[in-house]
């Protein structure tokens, strides 16, 4: 039971994985979808456990080498994000341990060692995430709590079933905005009781020694795709990302409604990365545009994008199994899809010319230039990209796949909710209505160049980024 006088964390946030009851001993905080310290309710709802215990928090992250789809450059900006927490970390006397291998057998075995009081963990939709879940709460014998610190309003909470589109999850969240747009409470400085000396574990040994990062680097890299360089003009961690959010707000928030869907502007935030791998909280976020620019149409249309758009892709991850699959489509997308299964693809290229940027079409070669060089691809583009896929592949299945390969490989924010709901949207229509039916397309929505150069100068982004491709 948590006293009164402690709690930290809205209830509603929390939810318990398994039956087992609070032992006494310290509370293991796994990070994994939520790589901060600051504005992170997982870490503080562990550190309410500790003060009703009396005991520490020790911070964990797993580290796995066989994370699907990920390569040198995701790797490189997660560690140099994660290096920087066990700085901030040692700043407040709070242990942090990288643990390697399977991670629920990791973190399970860590718990055992350290003979732990509790574990509490991070929401996360993926599938990966929720295997590795369900395999740790069968070898540990104290209870496992997911706090959703991701989403503003939590994913359980917001919905409980997979959301048609924007139009019915929108009233839901907007209902419950004001009980969860709150101000982060600071980490308790009087549970702030780590071990000077290190964790030990049960044969004595200390297990929380500085972490050797070149030396992490050095074992991961060797089996990882190094081929996908680290991109140089983003810096990762948590205090990169305030940055850009401070950078955001001041120099490009006041043209975003009007200039956000032109590649050329340099409008949008360019916070994806740091949302993908939690190094900065989407609530942060939305708690200084509405300190800023409070009912602003630039903070409206941007918080429609960072709130209802965003748990919008979680709902669907979270509550349709196929979310990366022509199963996860709607019923009208596959129908139609289907009966244009059969029709002439005017141009058929294979992933590899994908890859390369060998189509046909400059604008699109330019924009998987931008995608491979910087490892972030204009939103607007990555719609007109996702969609030629399908207009030239044999089938929605194989365009969805290299759609998703190729976005997961590249994207910083890959093998993502928003990645993987952005090419179901594409390609099968989900979070849309039915079009005018065309061949290849049928009824789902299509896109072509014209419409492209209506909105910005192609020739620009052409210029910018054909060439571009390392």
């Amino acid at each position: 039971m948590i006293r009164p006088d402690t709690v930290l964390v809205n209830r509603k946030r929390i939810l318990q994985l398994n039956g087992r009851k609070l032992l006494q001993g310290p509370v293991i905080y796994w990070m994994s979808r939520d790589q901060r310290v600051r504005d992170n309710w997982a870490l503080l709802y562990a550190f309410e456990i500790a003060a009703e215990l009396n005991t520490y928090v020790l911070v964990a992250f797993a580290l796995t080498g066989s994370f699907p789809g990920a390569n040198l450059r995701h790797y490189g900006f997660m560690l140099r994000g994660l290096a920087e927490i066990e700085r901030m970390l040692a700043a407040k006397n709070i242990p942090f341990r990288l643990v390697t291998g399977n991670p629920p057998e990791s973190i399970g075995m860590l718990a055992k060692d350290v003979k732990a009081g509790a574990i509490v963990t991070d929401f996360d939709p993926l599938r990966i995430k929720k295997e590795w879940k369900n395999e740790l709460v069968k070898i540990i014998d104290v209870p496992l709590f997911e706090v959703d610190a991701h989403n503003v309003v939590p994913c359980h909470i917001a919905s409980d079933k997979q959301e048609f589109g924007a139009y019915t999850i929108r009233p839901k969240i907007k209902r419950l905005l004001n009980e969860y747009i709150e101000e982060f409470p600071e980490i308790p400085a009087s549970v702030n009781i780590g071990n000077r000396e290190g964790v030990k574990g049960t044969n004595g040994r200390v297990l929380t020694t500085p972490t050797d990062w070149d030396a992490v680097k050095k074992i991961l890299f060797a089996s990882i795709n190094t081929e996908i360089r680290e991109v140089t003009w983003l810096v990762p961690g948590e205090d990169a990302a305030r940055t850009v959010l401070d950078n955001f707000i001041r120099n490009r928030l006041p043209v975003y409604n009007e200039r956000r869907n032109d590649p050329n502007a340099g409008a949008v935030s360019d916070l994806s990365p740091f949302l993908h791998f939690g190094q900065i909280s989407a609530q942060r976020i939305a708690l200084e545009l509405i300190k800023t620019s409070p009912g602003d149409q630039n903070s409206e249309a941007f918080l429609e994008e960072l709130i209802v758009r965003r748990e919008l892709s979680d709902n669907f991850c979270h509550y349709n199994p196929f979310y990366d699959s022509f199963e996860g489509f709607p019923s009208w997308a596959k129908s139609t899809l289907h009966s244009h299964r059969n029709d002439e693809r005017e141009y058929i290229y294979s992933k590899d010319q994908f890859e390369t940027g060998s189509t046909h079409d400059r604008l699109w070669n330019a924009a998987q230039g931008e995608m491979v060089t910087k490892g972030k691809m204009h939103g607007y583009m990555r719609m007109y990209w996702a969609k030629k896929i399908l207009e030239w592949t044999s089938s929605p299945e194989e365009a969805l796949a290299i759609a998703i390969s190729l976005n997961d490989k590249y994207e910083l924010d890959g093998r993502d909710p928003n990645g993987y709901t952005g090419c179901a949207w594409s390609v099968g229509g989900v979070h849309d209505r039915a079009w005018g039916e065309r061949p290849v397309f049928g009824k789902v929505r299509y896109m072509n160049d014209k419409g492209c150069k209506r909105k910005f100068n192609t020739a620009e982004y052409i210029k910018t980024h054909l060439n571009q491709r390392s």
